[in-house]
């Protein structure tokens, strides 16, 4: 008996008469990535914190995967799309509130957004967001950083919601993060509650201008593309006083920049950053993912680590073997 998906109608049907948001099925995921690429999908836009609770109880209790989606960045998305209910946060989930010196922020509210408007009030902690082009539910998962900082360091409290139903608030002490990653597996982030530093506005404007230009010119953001590829490696090439230690720097000196797999190119602009030329496949991506992986450990015996989560039919992450 085949198991039962995210792609029957009559699931989709019981989770559309239980919700006050709305369910879309067949619906290409390429819209909602930032690489453009990835097949369909039954998608739920839910619009209050209990859509998000029934849909991901439903799915649990009938046996169906489920995958919680932001902005979609950081993420390859299968070409042949889903069978895994995806519950996109966004609107409805996007609040911004603030209690003295803590802030209240909404998973699906874009973490630029939060930056700015939080930049505004005159205070520091996510302004190094500007340029990040993830949700603040998504960057927190992730535990997203950028400019040196990531959000394990602002964080007081998270609100999730299990595979149950249930929600509950989860203190910074019971979060268990560590490098690009939350360790809240199994659970859907709402909000979070945290605590920023006041700052001076005019060195909260300057920084905002130079981080943000820095992103401009230095990232290939006009282009179709995931954020940073890799993480920078933690092995022989981070102990050499001089030479390559990135992995964009890496990449480059195995002579990479402009290369192509299909339609994904490794940026002339950044090594580290791919993008899709042109209707690239996650088959693309993947295939230029080994290709680089493999020269750059010839050449320098550095093992890259993937930083973008590679997605399975079921929503799961999948491993890119050394």
């Amino acid at each position: 008996m085949d198991r039962l998906t995210a792609r029957d109608p009559g699931f989709a049907a019981a989770v559309r008469s239980r919700i006050r948001g709305e369910v879309r099925e067949a619906e290409p995921l390429a819209r909602y990535s930032t690489y453009r690429i990835g097949g369909p999908a039954t998608v739920v836009l839910p619009t209050t914190a209990e859509d998000v609770a029934t849909a991901v109880r439903m799915a649990h209790e009938a046996g169906v995967p489920w995958f919680a989606l932001g902005l979609g960045s950081n993420i390859l998305l299968p070409d042949d799309g889903l069978d895994a209910l995806v519950v996109r946060l966004g609107k409805g989930l996007d609040r911004l509130e603030r209690d003295g010196d803590r802030w209240i922020v909404g998973a699906g509210l874009p973490a630029p957004l939060a930056a700015r408007r939080t930049a505004a009030a005159g205070f520091a902690g996510l302004h190094i967001f500007v340029g990040v082009p993830g949700s603040v539910g998504g960057g927190i998962y992730m535990n997203a950083g950028c400019h040196g900082g990531d959000w394990a360091e602002v964080v007081e409290s998270v609100t999730v919601v299990d595979q149950a139903g249930q929600d509950a608030v989860v203190p910074r002490s019971e979060v268990p993060f560590t490098y690009r990653r939350s360790g809240l597996d199994g659970r859907v982030v709402l909000e979070a509650t945290v605590r920023l530093r006041r700052e001076e506005q005019h060195r909260l404007d300057e920084q905002i201008t130079e981080m943000f230009e820095w992103r401009q010119s230095g990232t290939p953001f006009n282009q179709p593309c995931c954020g940073s590829v890799f993480k920078n490696p933690a092995g022989p090439s981070r102990k050499r006083e001089d030479g390559p230690r990135t992995a964009g720097q890496l990449i480059e000196a195995a002579g990479l920049k402009g290369f192509r797999h299909g339609a994904a190119e490794v940026s002339p602009m950044h090594a580290n950053y791919f993008v899709n030329t042109g209707g690239a496949t996650a088959a693309d991506v993947r295939g230029l993912i080994d290709r680089v992986r493999q020269k750059v450990k010839r050449e320098f015996g550095a093992l890259l680590e993937p930083e973008v989560k590679i997605i399975g039919a079921g929503g799961e992450y999948l491993t890119v073997s050394p």
